[in-house]
This record gives C-alpha cells, structure tokens and sequence, in this order.
C-alpha cells in the first residue's frame, strides 16, 4: 500500500469496526483466493459506506463485486429504499458475497450481475448516485466513458487502485500500471469532470461532473 504500515494500521485502529461478519468475509477472501488484496477492506470499506451516508446515495453501481465486502458495506449505509446494481464476471466470487450479503441483511438491497460489465451497462438506465469502479485494469477507461453519461447530476464516480502500489511515478511499460497511468491522464484530461486522487489504501480517485460557473 501507500501509507507507511504502521500509519495504516494507526487509521485502521482509528476508524469504527466494521464487526466480525466482515471479519469472517475478510478470513474466508484470503482462504480461497489467490488475489485476496483484491479486497477493499476495513479503512477502505467504511470509506465507502460514509461516502454513501454523506451524500444519501439511493442508486449505486459497482463495477467489480469480488467476495462482496465493498457491495455490502456500501448496502449497510443506503438509506430506506436504497438498492446496488453489483457487477462482476465471476461466478465463485460472487457466490461468496451473495452469502455475505444474506447474511448481513442486505441481500435485498443488491442485484448482482454476472456477465462482462460493459454488456451489463448497455443494459441499465441511469441516474446513479455514486458508482464504484473496481473492476480490469484495462477496461478502466472504457467502462469510465460508459457509465459516466449515466451519473445523476450531483453523482459521484469512485475509482479505486489508482495509485498502483506507488509504480504511477514510474516508467510502466505495458502492464497493470500503465493501463491505470493511462486512465488517470484521461480524467485530468476530461474537461467534463473534476476529480481529486485520495491515497487511501491503494488510491481512490473521486470525480464528479464539473460545476457550471
């Protein structure tokens, strides 16, 4: 991660307990997953649901559901009448967060999906209130461009990893940090929108639709 270990874990140790559900979310992720980091985690986790508190979000898309532990902490903060469309490509995963997700009572709250996200979204009609983009590296921009006509007004888009370890400030070459180098220049560059980088966790740039002056 970003932040020195032990000042991770100082705001860890400092930010409210997620409760031992997603104590048992996180333990089964890193059991059967060869990507656990994948995950978003406790600090990364009631990030999002304030975020969600904070701006009374009632639609929200995720791109990339994983084990569930993002769906599920951002379905707990969604006020009466909330709901998540949670998109992912893998089945087993899935599984896991749907059975997380009934069990901490929010199951009614989420409609996952499976399927390639860019077919979803053809799918699906706006306005959503916040979107979570955590899926491929590589489809970043493109999955940016699809949904962001579908962004309410006030919405907020989130995307996460966008840090990359660190290796932004470097010479990338071909891989994982260079597709994320290239989808933060495209929002720097995108005069429809202004963002900010967070350095939460692995990065988490959030990005709004530019106010009118």
């Amino acid at each position: 991660m970003i932040v020195e270990p032990r000042v991770e874990q100082y705001a860890e140790e400092h930010t409210s307990p997620d409760g031992e559900l997603f104590e048992r979310l996180a333990a089964e992720t890193r059991a059967v997953s060869q990507i656990p980091q994948m995950m978003v985690g406790h600090l990364q986790g009631q990030f999002l649901a304030f975020v969600v508190r904070a701006t009374g979000a009632r639609r929200v898309l995720e791109l990339g559901t994983f084990t569930g532990y993002s769906s599920i902490s951002m379905a707990r903060a969604l006020p009466d009448g909330g709901s998540i469309v949670s998109c992912d490509v893998n089945e087993e995963t899935t599984a896991i967060a749907r059975r997380y997700a009934e069990e901490a009572g929010v199951a009614d709250r989420i409609d996952y999906r499976l399927g390639p996200a860019l077919e979803t979204l053809a799918g699906l009609d706006g306005p959503f209130d916040l979107v979570f983009i955590d899926a491929d590296k590589g489809g970043y921009v493109d999955y940016y461009e699809a949904v962001l006509p579908k962004l309410a007004d006030t919405g907020l888009i989130l995307a996460d990893n966008t840090l990359a370890s660190g290796r932004v400030v470097e010479d990338a070459g071909d891989g994982i940090t260079a597709k994320i180098q290239r989808f933060n220049e495209h929002v720097r560059e995108d005069e429809r929108v202004e963002s900010v980088m967070l350095t939460i966790r692995d990065g988490v740039t959030m990005i709004r639709r530019r106010l009118q002056a």
